[in-house]
């Protein structure tokens, strides 16, 4: 007889963490990607973009896209490099990094000797 409620309390244990277990493994993998669902060819200015991804027609993003980052955070979807030209010079732009001004004197100018 204690063998009996000895078997029944393990299968109970095992039956609770292995429970517990799958629900662990499908709750990580109901994770929704952050997709492009469409694009638009509005040209982005370049002083409110701060970085961009690029997003493949792999996996769970079914387009390819360019994925802008604004200054406040949004995220603009633009066409694939390859497929508009404004695109590809505005990463250019970013990959180049920020221009730096000569610094201005103030004060008297400089006379030439």
């Amino acid at each position: 007889m204690m063998s009996f409620n000895l078997m029944t309390l393990c299968t109970c244990v095992l039956l609770v963490l292995s429970t517990s277990l799958w629900s662990c493994a499908t709750a990580q993998s109901d994770v929704a990607a952050d997709c492009c669902l469409t694009t638009s060819d509005r040209r982005i200015p370049q002083r409110v973009v701060k970085s961009f991804t690029i997003q493949t027609g792999n996996g769970a993003c079914r387009i390819p896209a360019t994925v802008f980052l604004t200054k406040k955070g949004l995220k603009l979807c633009a066409p694939f490099p390859s497929e508009s030209s404004w695109v590809s010079e505005l990463i250019d732009i970013i990959l180049a990094g920020p221009v730096r001004k000569p610094p201005k004197h103030r004060g008297k100018k400089l006379s030439k000797q």
